[in-house]
């Protein structure tokens, strides 16, 4: 019995009552995330007392299991607990991890172990929130791909919102009852923001009653559900152990580095002759795809320290004071251009799209790395200008502006091009490869922020002007480097591209996998652009 049949006498419930419930709790889900998020390094820094080198550390370590665990959290949904079940699940227990963070002790103990509760959170909801939208539009194609267009602009909009708020509130209330207190208050708030959704999200859980997994429609099995409870409370300090200490975590990106390469490796050597093009081409795609990450992984650490240090924060035009930013406030960019650019892009891919002109996922990856290199350089150029070490917000706007671009072009078109060319039989086991790798870039981003490691002894902007620009001059010729690698590999996609398409004809399409559905994937679509905030 599934739940659509388990559910047949209810009246019917429309798509998009159901769509909006999803819409809601993702909103908040996002809110409470990355209200924290934009705060993490920065706290630990300032509020714990850490190097800036180990907080780069702590953040790409906690961002790496962050998204590898998913990939477990939709096996959960779909097998032992149902879907929806599974999400409420992961929603409550993230709004306990921002809960502890809430609580006025400055024990770094305590912080990565809200870092462990929050990953193991997110492992459970992120996979089943999108995994429901799928399933909302099953069999629809003509909506599903607006859908999830809509459904990007919740994660954007909950992220736009909770980035701007927090560092907001966090200043206020210290203002008012000391720097703890604006801290903890304003991790407190991404908890009642996620809070709110979850009681929005119970009152409005009739209209799922009957999207979900096999599993939904069954009574609870208390014996899997203690089952998941301990296994989750086992992880969370599992993932504490592994941000408290460098050298596991070291070895655990390694470890997982060389896993990943062992499975390419196979997976090659075992395929037929006529696949081995295609596999050699998601590696070096999934290699591509990692260097892209790295770039992402930036704006949590360098770009984020470099705009405590040396951005002039009045926001003029013309002569004419706008407004002033809190420094982690700039991270709110990257939404907003997403949100600016995504339609732009939607546009101008329908209309090439009308006259056979579209270019080739492999060709956007190749201009969206170009993208990301300009937007690094943007930052040197602007050192050119800068008065007693600081530089102009409109830096920072335009250099977030270019790099965004190049996440819409590159963000999930590496994933596509493995959907398109790896076997169906390899299909799921190859995608949460390719996330474990994801994972992984989000580390050595981390490391990379690292090369702009400002010792305690210097304090003059011009000084750290010059560290920073030289690691962001760095990065733009690593997206030269990468665009050049893009480039050279554009004919052979080219010409799987046309191999695909001959064989496409006479084989079924490749099926969905748990990661796949974990990110919530139509954008395997190329004419459709990635929003990156669904991971």
């Amino acid at each position: 019995m599934t739940p659509a049949t388990a559910n047949s006498s209810a009246p019917p419930v429309s798509q998009t009552r159901s769509f909006t419930t999803i819409f809601l709790i993702e909103m908040w889900e996002r809110f409470g995330f990355y209200g924290m998020q934009v705060l993490m390094v920065t706290y630990l820094m300032k509020k714990l007392g850490f190097a800036d080198t180990d907080s780069n550390l702590i953040w790409g370590a906690a961002a790496a299991l962050i998204y590898a665990t998913p990939a477990i959290g939709g096996w959960v949904g779909d097998r032992l607990l149902g879907t929806r079940r599974t999400l409420v699940i992961g929603a409550s227990v993230l709004a306990m991890g921002y809960g502890i963070l809430w609580i006025p002790s400055d024990t770094p103990y305590l912080t990565y172990f809200a870092l462990g509760v929050i990953i193991v959170g997110n492992g459970l909801f992120k996979p089943n929130a999108g995994n429901l939208v799928r399933k909302i539009y099953e069999g629809d194609e003509t909506r599903i791909d607006s859908a999830f267009t809509i459904y990007y602009m919740a994660v954007n909009l909950g992220s736009m919102i909770s980035m701007t708020a927090t560092p907001w509130i966090r200043d206020v209330v210290a203002a008012k009852y000391g720097d703890s207190a604006g801290w903890h208050t304003a991790f407190g708030v991404c908890a009642i923001g996620l809070v709110a959704g979850l009681i929005n999200f119970m009152f409005m859980r009739r209209t799922l009653a009957h999207i979900g997994s096999p599993a939904d429609a069954l009574p609870v099995d208390r014996k899997r559900l203690f089952g998941v409870l301990g296994a989750g409370f086992v992880l969370v300090f599992v993932c504490a152990a592994i941000l408290q200490s460098r050298p596991v975590a070291r070895a655990c990106v390694y470890g997982a580095g060389i896993v990943i390469l062992g499975v390419f490796a196979y997976m090659i050597k075992k395929s037929e002759r006529s696949e081995r093009a295609g596999m050699i081409a998601a590696l070096v795609l999934t290699v591509q795809t990692i260097f892209f990450f790295i770039f992402y992984a930036q704006m949590a650490t360098s770009l984020n320290l470099f705009a405590q240090h040396n951005v002039i924060l009045s926001q003029d035009i013309f002569g004419t004071h706008l407004f002033t930013w809190i420094p982690e406030q700039y991270q709110n960019l990257n939404a907003i251009w997403i949100v600016v650019l995504s339609p732009v892009l939607v546009f101008i891919y329908n209309g090439l799209g009308r006259i056979g002109k579209d270019p080739s996922v492999a060709a956007k990856f190749a201009m969206g790395f170009v993208a990301v290199a300009l937007g690094f350089f943007i930052y040197g150029v602007g050192a050119r200008s800068q008065v007693n070490g600081q530089v102009s917000s409109w830096i920072m706007i335009w250099g977030y502006g270019l790099y965004s671009l190049g996440e819409l072009l590159v963000s999930g078109l590496g994933l596509a091009m493995i959907a398109r060319y790896v076997p169906a039989r390899m299909g799921g086991f190859m995608m949460g490869a390719y996330f474990v790798a994801v994972g992984i870039s989000q580390y050595l981003g981390s490391i990379v922020a690292n090369y702009a490691h400002i010792p305690d002894n210097i304090s003059d902007p011009m000084q750290s002007l010059t560290i920073y620009t030289a690691l962001f001059n760095k990065l733009g010729f690593a997206g030269l480097l990468c665009t050049a690698i893009a480039i050279a590999i554009l004919p052979l996609m080219n010409k799987l591209s046309a191999s695909h398409s001959n064989e496409a004809t006479n084989h079924d399409p490749l099926p969905a996998s748990r990661s796949e559905e974990g990110y919530n994937n139509p954008i395997m679509d190329p004419s459709v652009p990635p929003a990156s905030r669904g991971a």
